[in-house]
């Protein structure tokens, strides 16, 4: 194997663990809502969000790119009048704590 192909299967393999600590985040997500406080519960989601964006990174999306999705996800969400928007008003609420820190 050339030290070319090895650095492309060294990519593969963090890409494949990126993923799988993805998911592993998700459930101690649910792990935590079943067993755990908020201190558990925040560091789980947490990771999830970390996850994401280290998974996105290896896949070409830089962090700005992602930040710049995620503020287009609120407003199609808030658009969309979802219920956890029209009932609770949370995704305009993430929005502007989302613009406060910028």
């Amino acid at each position: 194997m050339s030290s070319h192909e090895s650095e492309i299967v060294r990519k593969l393999r963090l890409i494949e663990w990126l993923k799988a600590e993805l998911v592993g985040s998700v459930g101690r997500v649910f792990y935590a809502l079943a067993k755990s406080g908020e201190h558990s519960i925040a560091e789980a989601l947490a990771a999830v969000v970390v996850n994401c964006f280290a998974l996105g990174k290896r896949l070409g999306i830089d962090y700005a790119q992602l930040d710049e999705a995620i503020q287009a996800r609120l407003e199609q969400t808030i658009r969309q009048e979802t219920e956890v928007e029209k009932w609770y008003g949370d995704m305009s609420e993430l929005r502007r704590h989302l613009r406060q820190k910028r």
